[in-house]
């Protein structure tokens, strides 16, 4: 283009230079690994549910046929092992790394698999954090995935542009909560998507409402659903809604999250059996 500033990062065309640019980023998995799709679930803020949702899409594809995975990219604030009930370490030998097999066949890396005490913190710099999330994915061996969910920590910081750029993602699923402010740092992750060319599948409102077991009235404790009126304005056509509901948040904490009971995510699943 005549106009280019040879700034792929703040351009919005999706010109060849721009694909190339992005090519040159990409790291190549194991040698033996196969990995079908990656979807990146992320956030603009912490806390609405980013784990829960990626936890709840693996079962939900898991549960269809299709074998799963996720890469918990989430270093510093790792939850995916202790939503499974996984409490051994990873294994490995000269040949790469193996994830852990969930109790329904979910294979999973997360730093908490390599630490001898799931407590430790990881008080790491961004570049090692960030090379920790390429060496997931390149040195781990993932034999046969359908579906790998890469759990991405909020924000749209280092881990977040280290796999928006190194990994080949074929879209991201946003999650947000009622909440105004949620709903505004959200939007900064809509726009660094499409600023990366990076497809947004979906939309997942975590705590969007609390159904009261007496007398089946829906209360939207936290606000008005902003979904549809976040879907609408940038054009995306998939979104889902989570109730508040202590069985899920008790499956979570018992790491017993395999064994959920809804519907909520299936919109959203349906659109992902179809890439």
């Amino acid at each position: 283009m005549s106009d280019c500033s040879a700034n792929c990062s703040t351009c919005s065309s999706n010109c060849s230079s721009k694909k190339d640019a992005k090519a040159n980023f990409l790291v190549q998995p194991h040698e033996l690994s196969n990995i079908k799709k990656v979807i990146g679930i992320v956030s603009g803020k912490g806390g609405v549910g980013k784990s829960l949702v990626t936890s709840l899409l693996a079962v939900s594809l898991n549960r269809r046929g299709y074998n799963t995975a996720i890469l918990d990219a989430d270093i510093t604030g790792p939850s995916i092992p202790k939503a499974f009930g996984i409490k051994e370490r990873a294994k490995g030998n000269e040949i790469g790394l193996y994830p852990v097999k969930s109790k329904t066949g979910v294979d999973i890396m997360s730093v908490n698999l390599l630490l001898k005490d799931e407590t430790d913190p990881v008080v790491w710099r961004g570049p090692v954090i960030a090379g920790t999330v390429r060496q997931f994915w390149s040195d781990v061996i993932w034999s046969n995935e359908d579906y790998m969910f890469v759990d991405m920590p909020p924000g749209t910081g280092d881990v977040v542009l280290t796999v928006f750029q190194s990994l080949p993602l074929d879209g991201i699923i946003i999650v947000t909560s009622p909440q105004d402010l949620v709903t505004m740092v959200v939007e900064k992750a809509v726009k660094m998507a499409k600023m990366m060319n990076v497809p947004i599948l979906g939309i997942v409102e975590n705590m969007s409402y609390f159904v009261c077991p007496d007398c089946n009235k829906e209360y939207q404790i936290f606000g008005e659903s902003k979904i549809a009126e976040v879907a609408s304005k940038y054009e995306i056509d998939t979104f889902a809604r989570i109730p508040i509901n202590p069985k899920l948040a008790a499956a979570c904490d018992k790491g017993m999250i395999e064994l959920f009971d809804g519907d909520w995510l299936e919109a959203i699943a349906d659109k992902l059996s179809s890439l």
